[in-house]
């Protein structure tokens, strides 16, 4: 922790130290998916998910005219348990595959490590920047890519807004502080009135960056994203910072670099910066009513016909798990960015 001892640092920047500074990041040194590790994302809990959202892949495919070539870009492919399904799924449609270039954008190596062990398949591209997309229509998938990307926050008090900071200590208690914070000077770089009407905000300057990138790409291009999170839509934003280990909530300034720390998506904002840029337009549903629309309930009834009792209470367990309002059906939200003229809608 040398390079790091009392020093202050934004929000943004010591996050950023936490999941994937080089020696401590979270994310470089751990695998911290499934049963043994801190978390469980949707792939993990069932496989359909993932073939519902190859069906919605070869769905899109076909509405942008089958082209010849395209790429499909996962943001984030996590220990390569989604894209592994996709693949077995894309199998079954020989012209779709044949025309895919798939591609995975991961900034971790240990992660990478993992993906290309579980993924054994030598079409697949690995790419730390998206510049090194080919300019051809592109379709991207994000499952819980937004979240893990560092936020700063602001909070207003006597009309006055401050940025949050932490002092990291050497053998002590880290803790957060606030610095005064020129908020007109901020809104003027991000051409946007983001402090009406608030007095808490969270903001990540990179998770917007990847946001405009990619819809340039798309409307230059063709294609679409299609976002998988956990967030809420409300104008208002809200604190959601936390810190996950061992798949219980930990504290964010403890353990630096032993657990996740993560947010939840203002899709209001998301919405809010697409329609700025102009050219195209985001559906928006929750992860319980896209899976629905997308035909999981069917899919689980055809599979269950030949399953014994247990392995058929276990599957509904996990689609309870991804679909119901009190688990993951309604806090995660999918949002799909696309051309403007584009009429493709299925599971919105």
């Amino acid at each position: 922790m040398n390079s790091t001892d009392n020093k202050s640092l934004p929000l943004d920047k010591f996050i950023d130290l936490s999941l994937y500074d080089k020696k401590i990041g979270y994310y470089m040194k751990q695998n911290p998916f499934g049963k043994k590790g801190d978390f469980i994302t949707s792939p993990n809990v069932s496989r359909m998910f993932s073939e519902m959202i190859a069906i919605w892949i070869v769905g899109f495919w076909e509405n942008l005219g089958s082209p010849q070539k395209f790429n499909l870009v996962e943001l984030g492919a996590g220990n390569g348990s989604m894209m592994k399904i996709l693949i077995e799924s894309f199998k079954n449609f020989p012209s779709f595959f044949g025309a895919c270039n798939i591609l995975i954008h991961e900034k971790s190596p240990k992660l990478i490590k993992v993906q290309k062990k579980e993924l054994k398949l030598k079409k697949i591209v690995w790419i730390s920047e998206l510049k090194e997309i080919k300019k051809i229509p592109s379709i991207f998938i994000a499952n819980e890519f937004f979240d893990s990307i560092a936020i700063k926050q602001f909070v207003k008090e006597k009309n006055l807004w401050f940025e949050r900071y932490v002092k990291v200590k050497k053998n002590e208690s880290n803790f957060f502080f606030n610095k005064k914070f020129n908020m007109n000077k901020f809104e003027k770089k991000i051409s946007y009135n983001i402090s009406k009407n608030q007095s808490f905000i969270e903001y990540s300057f990179l998770g917007l960056k990847y946001l405009k990138k990619i819809t340039n790409f798309i409307k230059k291009n063709n294609g679409g994203l299609l976002i998988i999170d956990y967030g809420y839509t409300e104008k208002r934003m809200k604190d959601t910072l936390k810190a996950i280990s061992n798949h219980k909530y930990s504290n964010v300034l403890q353990n630096i670099g032993k657990s996740d720390i993560t947010h939840n998506i203002n899709f209001y904002l998301f919405k809010k910066q697409i329609q700025k840029l102009g050219g195209v337009k985001g559906l928006f549903t929750t992860q319980g009513d896209f899976l629905k629309k997308m035909g999981i309930e069917k899919r689980a009834e055809i599979i269950s016909k030949n399953l014994n009792f247990s392995m058929k209470a276990d599957m509904y367990y996990r689609l309870k798990m991804l679909m119901d309002e009190n688990k993951m059906g309604k806090i995660f939200k999918v949002m799909f960015i696309k051309k403007q003229k584009n009429n493709y809608k299925l599971g919105f």
